[in-house]
């Protein structure tokens, strides 16, 4: 069992997929209705399904290297 603070960004693996999904998403054109904003970001979930070294670059970190 690993111990984490209540809020700790900097070790949650989780936050580079956020980032990176914030990226994609924010560098097209916004979205105009909830249906686009979904549309956009699961077309980016599926894309990077077929990029696993992009995937586990997010768990290449030393901090996250309790969940590797």
């Amino acid at each position: 069992m690993f111990y984490l603070p209540g809020y700790s960004p900097e070790l949650n693996p989780d936050e580079g997929l956020n980032g990176d999904l914030k990226q994609a998403v924010t560098r097209k054109a916004p979205a105009r209705s909830k249906a686009q904003l979904k549309r956009a970001a699961v077309d980016h979930l599926r894309r990077l399904s077929k990029l696993p070294d992009r995937v586990r670059s997010f768990f290449g970190h030393q901090t996250f290297s309790y969940a590797a």
